[in-house]
C-alpha cells in the first residue's frame, strides 16, 4: 500500500510538473512571425544581387565645384536644403543666432 501511495504521489507531482509553462517562456527558437523566409532564400540564391554600375570606382567628379562647395562650409555660407513636403503651409528657417567672438568684449 505504502509503494503505491508513493507511486501515485510521484506520478503527480510529475504530470503537474509537465504543466509549467516556464520551459515555454524561456525556449530559444524562431517563432513563425521571424521574417519572411522565401524572401531571404530568393536573396541568398540571387548570384549578383548588385547592378553592373555599382562596381564602377571611377566615379566622375567636378573639383571646382568640390572646392567652391568646400569653402562655402568654412565661411559658413552653405544655402539650407530645399526639401520637398506634401503640407500647404511654408515654413520659414529660424537661423541660429552667431557666436560671440572668443576674445570677449574689452
Amino acid at each position: 500500500m505504502r509503494r503505491t501511495a508513493a507511486a501515485v504521489l510521484l506520478l503527480c507531482v510529475l504530470s503537474l510538473g509537465a504543466c509549467s509553462d516556464i520551459y515555454y517562456d524561456r525556449r530559444e527558437t524562431i517563432s513563425l512571425t521571424a521574417g519572411d523566409a522565401p524572401a531571404a532564400n530568393r536573396v541568398a540564391q540571387t548570384i549578383d544581387p548588385w547592378p553592373m554600375a555599382a562596381g564602377n570606382r571611377r566615379l566622375e567628379h567636378d573639383g571646382e565645384r568640390m572646392q567652391r562647395a568646400i569653402e562655402r562650409y568654412r565661411t559658413n555660407k552653405t544655402t539650407p536644403l530645399q526639401t520637398t513636403s506634401t503640407s500647404s503651409v511654408q515654413y520659414t528657417p529660424v537661423m541660429a543666432p552667431s557666436a560671440p567672438a572668443a576674445g570677449g568684449n574689452p
